[in-house]
Formats: C-alpha cells, sequence, structure tokens
C-alpha cells in the first residue's frame, strides 16, 4: 500500500484506489494548502534579505560599471564632440577674417583703379582738349591766311573795279551829254563834274 501511494504521487493526478478517496483527497488538500502557503517569494518577508542583498550588490556593481567605463566613454566622447565644435567655430572664424580682409584688401583694389582710369580719363580728356585746341588753332590761322588773302584780292578787284567804273560813269556821261545836248563833252568837263559830284 506505501507502494501503491508512493507511485500515485510521482503519478500525480491517477485515480485513487477504491476505499482510499478520503485519504486521497485529504492529501491533495494538504500539499495545495503546502504550495498557497508559500504564496509569491517576493512577498514573503522570508526572502527579503536576499532580495535586498542581491538589489544592492547588482545596484553597486551597476553603478561601478556605469561610473568606471560607461560614463569616462560618454563624458570622453561628449569633450571630443566640445572640442571638436570649438575648433570648427574657431575654424571658421579665422576664415571669415580671412575673408574679410580679402574682401577689404579686393575693395581698396577697386577703388585705387577707379581712381587711376578717372585719372587717366582726366588725361586724355585733356590731351584730346590740348590736341583740339592746337588744331583748331591752326586752322584759325589757315582760314585768317586764306582770308585776309581773300580780302586782299577782293580789294584789289575793287580797286580796279572801280578804276573801270570810273571810265565807264565816265565813257556814260559823255554819251548822254552828247545824245542830250546833241554836242561831245571834252574830258575836262567830264572830270569836272565827277569832282563835283564826288
Amino acid at each position: 500500500m506505501a507502494m501503491q501511494e508512493q507511485e500515485d504521487h510521482a503519478a500525480g493526478a491517477m485515480p485513487a484506489a477504491p476505499g482510499h478517496e478520503a485519504t486521497a483527497a485529504h492529501e491533495g488538500a494538504a500539499g495545495a494548502k503546502g504550495h498557497e502557503s508559500g504564496g509569491m517569494p517576493q512577498f514573503d518577508f522570508s526572502w527579503w534579505p536576499g532580495q535586498i542583498a542581491w538589489f544592492l550588490i547588482v545596484f553597486f556593481g551597476l553603478l561601478l560599471f556605469i561610473r568606471v567605463f560607461a560614463a569616462p566613454k560618454v563624458g570622453g566622447a561628449i569633450e571630443a564632440r566640445e572640442d571638436k565644435i570649438s575648433g570648427d567655430i574657431a575654424q571658421a572664424r579665422a576664415l571669415k577674417a580671412e575673408a574679410d580682409a580679402q574682401s577689404e584688401a579686393a575693395a581698396q583694389d577697386r577703388a585705387r583703379a577707379r581712381a587711376e582710369a578717372h585719372r587717366l580719363a582726366q588725361d586724355a580728356r585733356a590731351k584730346a582738349r590740348a590736341e583740339s585746341a592746337e588744331r583748331l588753332a591752326a586752322e584759325e590761322a589757315k582760314l585768317a591766311e586764306t582770308t585776309g588773302k581773300a580780302e586782299a584780292a577782293i580789294a584789289e578787284a575793287r580797286a580796279k573795279a572801280m578804276v573801270n567804273v570810273g571810265d565807264i560813269a565816265a565813257q556814260t556821261a559823255v554819251a548822254i551829254v552828247e545824245k542830250l545836248t546833241g554836242r561831245a563833252a571834252s574830258a575836262d568837263e567830264v572830270k569836272a563834274a565827277q569832282a563835283a559830284r564826288g
């Protein structure tokens, strides 16, 4: 019978032999009660000292791991990143200063080039004016010479014409007098009439 009970206990939920149902039910209830009395280990005060000890061991181990391995790497990465950012900012400022210096130099070069171009333009303008004035003076001198020659020729032609006009007038006067009076006027009379008119 003990053998059979051990087999029943080992087999688990085997049906009890006839006449032994009450004993099996009592043993099953006792086993269930034994399991229920323990409950969850987290809520069993007898387990708490071990749990607290393991919690502290894990906590301080993790804290030591973070402090010794993780935090320096993260801190080093952050410091390296800050150094890189600072270096990049310093390099950017240096490049900006260099660009500003080059821009200022270019502005000065432009101002010098503009002043030089303005000076060259003024020199070219003054030279052109001087050449133009010189050519104009030469042309005016030529024109004055030509005008003088023309005026002399005109005066000479006028003098010749006036001499001829006097002769023509005298001849005309003689012909008129002859036509009107029927007799020819003498040269002395014509000259006297011209002098009186003259």
